[in-house]
């Protein structure tokens, strides 16, 4: 996905030092896919924040964690006044709502724990369909709910690998479930219905698989998930 930052006024553009915390989003359709975002967060855990990194002048990433030790982003068009700021979710999402800029007031930065993915330098490994991975995290969640707990599903079933993507020279990825419940949770695959089921995506609907030697992300049509590999290098020859 792809000066300082101006926000524009219905009666005319009125400049935002760059020092404030505001966040504009003038069209209702990016709107729209930001509030999508940040509602599916706050529905897996409704004290989420937001941290949004402004792209240039007229793009910003939104990041949220996913509860699957995952991050989710979305990058949509607006202005933000600030190069990097985090705040709480539902209030971002309530002043959306209102189609004016969003005082984002007060930072909640020390809420925000990690490091986030590069921007660039990312190895593209291949294409996988989205309804083999929609179809994995079906699986999962069967026996998630055969074998889960108190406190969810057991840390082996979501650190395990069921997916193995190779690339050119032979340099290959695992990819563990909890990555494919990140994807699914956050609906960042278009799916007929309300309800993401495998027999709803379109065959051709494809998910792209990317790394470096210390992430894997996975970029859907509507979003991508991120998550960091540990220990040594994650890009191995197979």
């Amino acid at each position: 996905m792809p000066p300082s930052a101006t926000t524009w006024h219905c009666g005319g553009p009125d400049p935002v030092s760059s020092d404030q915390r505001v966040l504009h989003t003038p069209d209702p359709a990016e709107r729209e896919n930001l509030a999508t975002f940040l509602t599916h967060a706050i529905r897996l855990d409704p004290a989420a924040v937001v941290r949004m990194r402004r792209r240039g002048s007229s793009l910003v990433s939104a990041w949220v964690t996913t509860g699957f030790e995952t991050l989710a982003v979305r990058t949509v068009t607006a202005e933000l006044g600030v190069d990097d700021v985090t705040v709480g979710a539902d209030s971002v999402l309530a002043g959306l709502g209102t189609g004016h800029p969003i005082d984002l007031g007060y930072s909640l930065d020390s809420a925000w724990r990690g490091a986030l993915p590069p921007t660039d330098g990312f190895t593209h490994l291949d294409d996988v369909p989205a309804r083999t991975l929609v179809e994995l995290a079906e699986r999962g969640a069967d026996l998630a709910r055969e074998h889960g707990g108190p406190h969810g599903p057991p840390p082996s079933l979501l650190d395990q690998s069921v997916l193995t993507v190779t690339g050119a020279e032979d340099l290959e990825v695992q990819v563990p479930m909890r990555v494919v419940f990140a994807l699914t949770a956050m609906d960042f695959i278009p799916h007929a219905g309300e309800k993401v089921e495998s027999h709803r995506i379109q065959p051709s609907e494809l998910v792209r698989v990317r790394a470096t030697r210390t992430w894997l992300r996975l970029d859907a049509r509507y979003g991508s998930v991120a998550r960091r590999l540990g220990g040594g290098i994650p890009l191995t020859p197979s």
